[in-house]
């Protein structure tokens, strides 16, 4: 997007963070652990139109974070495209994570977590709020969720 193009409507936006969501296959995962230790990685992710499912180790620090902490933030895009989903955390172990979240992963990802081991766990993220703004001149309107419900 150039600078001198207009700002998007806040339907818009959310069309556009929809269409993101679907098509992009990587997304920043940030969490922290007790003692408030930041950790911040990339992972693959698939978008169910509810809610993101990511998959990790459950033993490394992000899986850690996840599943104690019950809380992330993820990002998408540079710092000039920005869309920020904060969310809650439900774990789910190989076994009994949803067939269908699975399959919509595998599909997207070409990669299956279970396939490489017990220690993999799935991680089902609610949005709670969505912030979405290209450049400064977007930081106005771009809450497009608050408290789990678009208000867009």
């Amino acid at each position: 997007m150039e600078i001198n193009e207009p700002v998007r409507a806040p339907e818009q936006r959310k069309r556009d963070v929809l269409e993101r969501l679907g098509r992009e296959l990587d997304i920043w995962v940030a969490s922290a652990d007790a003692e408030g230790v930041p950790c911040l990685v990339p992972l693959w992710f698939v978008w169910d139109g509810e809610a993101i499912w990511l998959s990790t180790r459950a033993g490394n620090p992000t899986g850690r974070n996840l599943r104690h902490g019950g809380r992330t933030r993820l990002a998408l895009g540079h710092t000039r495209d920005v869309v920020l989903v904060d969310g809650t955390v439900e774990t789910f172990g190989s076994s009994e994570v949803p067939a269908a979240a699975v399959e919509a992963f595998v599909v997207k990802t070409g990669w299956d977590p279970r396939r490489s081991g017990a220690s993999y766990a799935f991680f089902k993220v609610v949005p709670l709020a969505v912030q979405a703004w290209h450049e400064e001149r977007e930081l106005t309107g771009r809450h497009l969720m608050r408290d789990g419900r678009w208000v867009v």
